[in-house]
């Protein structure tokens, strides 16, 4: 690869395509943003136009280019994360047939329960690494089977969101193993499109893309789609990988010695093995990984920063007046609050199902709830209860990877809410564990996907390239004065879901 020193990385993510560049050091250049529209037609229906995927990818390759201004014979690859779970049938042109279905859209139910009475939910979740659900991509495309059968029979093949990118810039069809693991249709532990599942569907296999390692070159940029980039024609294209997968690569979880734990609006911890992970009360599930011969075992929960924003849009009105009468920061004002209140929040729980669970509990009518709320409480100890109740969440899952035989001593944090001190002790207390703060917290899927090109193409010798990209700028030590305190909220905790959770389902038949 001499003399291609730069790597362009898209990050097809919900709310817009994010463009990264990379040098041959993994050095971030620079990066542009454009967004797109997310539509609702319908009850737990969610869709994107993939035009407007394409649109994003020109406008944002345009705005990186001039950003840079860097020789474009330069550029070693481009190369994908995208959001999972998604739904995009085209034809041979890759040209769109219908709205693409993405990860939150839940039409597909009624679907997923007929793959469930078909072959059982362990039977899948042993072959798929997944529970089967109406949020992956089987269900989606046998919705579109049973009530738009007219896009059906013209469909060519089902893509994810980077895929139809690929598909689009070099005329072939293909997927990486992370993101057919997304589509309860691939055998985890074969690596190739399951016959089972496929029959089981009633989906045609010849519908489906090829599934290659996310380091694989799909093909060269087109001359017109090259024209359209203000790029040059003949540059590899690496299929890259899901933003799951991505993201564990970006935070350095390229072995089995490492985990990650991302908090943003949702929240998830993450580790690397060389098998799927089974767990036997499917508590957490498994994507492939980017890096080959690699598997990505996850646990996710909905509610993470989506409950501290609730807490700060309910509960926090003053906070709010505050900073913006000051031009201050909210949730800095929040944590002050929550500083003052001892671990523990003086015996307050908080249960942070505010939109049901996935991870560990896979309980969508779940509910968010306080326990233990006296007289004495303050809005300072609710919300620190908040924070603590997503980590005890969290801590869940954590445990799930070690009974599993998980050895995990360090967990690096990535995300917006890990720009937060106080919750950074707070997991780091409720896990036992030091937490490391990277330098990069927004831009770890954008790394992942960069390094899976670089390795692709040659760029970067190997996936251990992470730790010359990823520099550890902060280690959060848990305090062992919280321990005793933490240990017994804990189990408390687990044990108020269990006791709630007929409630829950009496309180959604209202």
């Amino acid at each position: 690869m001499s003399g291609k020193n730069y790597i362009i990385a898209y990050d097809l993510g919900t709310t817009g395509n994010k463009a990264t560049m990379f040098d041959e050091n993994g050095k971030m250049v620079t990066s542009a943003l454009s967004e797109y529209e997310t539509f609702y037609p319908g009850k737990n229906q969610v869709e994107q136009d993939p035009t407007s995927w394409w649109e994003a990818v020109r406008e944002a390759t345009n705005d990186l280019i001039s950003k840079s201004n860097i020789d474009k014979s330069k550029i070693a690859c481009l190369t994908f994360s995208g959001q999972m779970m998604g739904c995009v049938a085209v034809d041979k042109d890759a040209k769109p047939l219908y709205n693409a279905l993405i990860w939150a859209d839940q039409r597909g139910v009624k679907q997923a329960n007929k793959l469930i009475d078909k072959l059982g939910m362990k039977n899948i979740y042993e072959i798929v690494g997944h529970r089967p659900s109406a949020s992956y991509g089987a269900a989606k495309m046998m919705w579109l089977k049973d009530n738009r059968p007219e896009v059906y029979k013209k469909t060519y093949k089902f893509l994810n969101a980077k895929d139809y990118i690929a598909a689009k810039m070099t005329g072939n069809f293909a997927t990486d193993y992370s993101d057919a693991s997304s589509t309860n249709l691939f055998d985890l532990n074969k690596l190739e499109w399951s016959e089972k599942l496929i029959k089981a569907s009633g989906i045609n296999k010849e519908k489906m893309p090829n599934a290659l390692p996310s380091t694989e070159v799909v093909g060269r940029l087109k001359k017109d789609v090259a024209e359209q980039l203000n790029l040059i024609q003949g540059i590899p294209v690496v299929i890259g990988g899901g933003d799951g997968s991505c993201a564990a690569a970006g935070a350095g979880v390229v072995d089995e010695t490492s985990a990650y734990n991302y908090v943003g609006s949702s929240s998830w911890i993450g580790i690397a093995s060389e098998k799927p992970l089974i767990d036997d009360k499917m508590r957490t599930f498994t994507w492939a990984h980017v890096v080959p011969g690699l598997y990505s075992p996850t646990g996710t929960m909905q509610s993470a920063g989506a409950s501290y924003q609730w807490t700060r849009d309910n509960l926090c009105g003053l906070e709010v007046f505050k900073a913006d009468q000051q031009d201050g920061d909210t949730y800095e004002l929040m944590n002050k609050k929550a500083q003052a209140v001892p671990a523990g929040s003086d015996s307050l729980i908080y249960l942070p199902y505010l939109m049901g669970e996935r991870s560990p509990h896979w309980n969508p009518e779940a509910k968010g709830s306080f326990i233990g709320l006296t007289i004495q409480h303050s809005h300072s100890h609710m919300i620190r209860s908040v924070m603590e109740g997503v980590s005890f969440n969290l801590r869940i899952i954590l445990d799930a990877f070690i009974e599993q035989g998980a050895e995990l001593d360090e967990i690096i944090m990535i995300g917006g809410g890990a720009k937060g001190e106080l919750w950074r002790q707070i997991m780091a207390d409720i896990y036992k564990k030091k937490i490391l703060i990277p330098n990069y917290l927004d831009e770890a899927t954008s790394m992942g996907a960069a390094l899976t090109g670089g390795v692709g193409v040659g760029l970067y010798e190997d996936f251990d390239f992470v730790h010359q990209m990823l520099n550890i700028e902060k280690e959060v030590e848990p305090n062992k004065e919280n321990y005793e305190t933490y240990e017994k909220l804990y189990e408390i905790f687990k044990e108020s879901y269990n006791s709630l959770e007929d409630i829950f389902t009496k309180l959604h038949k209202i």
